[in-house]
């Protein structure tokens, strides 16, 4: 019954984490799908501290054989995108228009760079979650995430300066 639970809370999260990179909501839900069986049909072979990243990992890499499949252009839809670090902002207005930067920010974004945000800052994932998931060596992660931050903020800082 525990693997249940933990399989229930993190196909939320998959659900969510997938609408945010892009994935429409009727193809969040058919990897969601595909993924819960897969862990169903896994679930012996399993031991119950890997499953949340497991389950993440194989979501996104069906989200990857749908996306070559289908050569499409990923777009993140402004109501799937949360504030990163302003949920104090009471003014709906403020936040559309944050949700707005953000949106054109993460679009421009290496998609590489894109996923390991989310996944940490979004999800809370540890380096070394975001490494398994993401199939990449922990210290790659660190070095991408670095650069991540990097290029958010130097590509914030150009749509602030043409703002203005």
């Amino acid at each position: 019954m525990e693997y249940e639970k933990v399989i229930i809370e993190t196909s939320k999260s998959i659900y969510r984490y997938l609408l945010k990179i892009g994935v429409t909501p009727a193809e969040a839900e058919d990897i969601v799908q595909d993924t819960i069986h897969k862990a169903l049909v896994s679930i012996p072979n399993m031991k119950i501290t890997y499953i949340k990243t497991w389950l993440f990992q194989v979501a996104i890499n069906r989200h990857r054989d749908l996306a070559r499949r289908q050569q499409r252009i990923e777009q993140i839809p402004i109501e799937s995108v949360q504030l990163i670090g302003a949920k104090g902002l009471d003014e709906p207005l403020l936040r559309k228009e944050l949700q707005v930067e953000i949106q054109s920010i993460l679009g421009k974004m290496n998609p590489i760079y894109k996923h390991i945000l989310l996944l940490k800052y979004d999800y809370e994932l540890s380096y070394k979650e975001i490494a398994t998931v993401l199939e990449m060596k922990e210290d790659t992660v660190r070095v991408s995430l670095y650069r991540a931050r990097n290029e958010f903020k130097k590509l914030y800082r150009r749509l602030e300066d043409e703002q203005r």
